[in-house]
């Protein structure tokens, strides 16, 4: 469920932007956020 979310929110992101600058930052944000739920992840194993 959390995976579905992060996915549509990614492309939701990616799909805003208009700049390549813009576009680097949302890749960057998107990245953060899919490390971040797999360390949330890997701690509730």
């Amino acid at each position: 469920m959390k995976r579905t979310i992060l996915i549509g929110l990614t492309l939701f992101a990616l799909a805003a932007c208009e700049t390549i600058d813009g576009a680097g930052r949302d890749l960057s944000t998107a990245g953060q956020a899919i490390s971040s739920a797999s360390r949330d992840v890997q701690s509730n194993l």
